[in-house]
């Protein structure tokens, strides 16, 4: 009879055993992938610190090639201060068919904060500056979450058009990495665990 009712027992808890927290190393095995992202040129060309210079690294324009036109974003984040972002980028809806021609998505184009500079990072520092909201402007998982769904930029850099190159995977796997390393404790490499 005991051992019926131990069976039974676990049957029951089955499910929560099923919903249980990823561990440290999914979690590390998560973030991996998730860096791949934010390290891929796709990202690191427009997410780069105070000096605003957005670049075309490893887009086929040269090594270390910055932005055309000599832009500076600068402290607006938009360009305002030399050339805007939307003088050449299209803000529409329209799809991204003809190669090499300006890129459309349906939100004003700009830099991301500052905060969220990649460019030239290691996974330790991104990984760092993304689990904290002082310095991934203000987001919880499930803010960057839904920031990630729901933001025109990252969906144009899933699927940019015109030939250009993507990061790995997809939006949906991305998706599903941030929320394993959220449900994971956000852990970074070097982290004490």
């Amino acid at each position: 009879m005991k051992y019926l009712l131990a069976c039974a027992a676990l049957m029951l808890a089955a499910p929560a055993f099923a919903q249980e927290a990823p561990d440290r190393a999914e979690g590390l095995a998560a973030w991996d992938r998730i860096f791949t992202v934010t390290a891929h040129p796709r990202c690191t060309n427009c997410h780069v610190g105070e000096e605003g210079e957005p670049m075309w690294q490893g887009l086929g324009y040269g090594p270390e090639a910055e932005h055309g036109m000599n832009v500076r974003a600068g402290e607006s984040r938009i360009g305002a201060e030399s050339i805007p972002c939307d003088a050449c980028h299209v803000t529409s809806a329209a799809a991204n068919t003809v190669p090499h021609a300006p890129p459309h998505i349906d939100d004003a184009w700009r830099l991301p904060p500052v905060e969220l500079a990649w460019l030239g990072k290691t996974s330790a520092e991104v990984c760092t500056q993304l689990r904290d909201p002082e310095t991934n402007d203000g987001h919880d998982i499930a803010s960057l979450v839904d920031h990630l769904q729901n933001s025109a930029f990252v969906n144009w850099g899933f699927a940019p058009g015109a030939g250009r190159s993507v990061p790995e995977g997809t939006l949906d796997a991305l998706v599903h990495d941030v929320t394993v390393w959220g449900a994971a404790g956000t852990p970074c490499a070097g982290d004490q665990g």
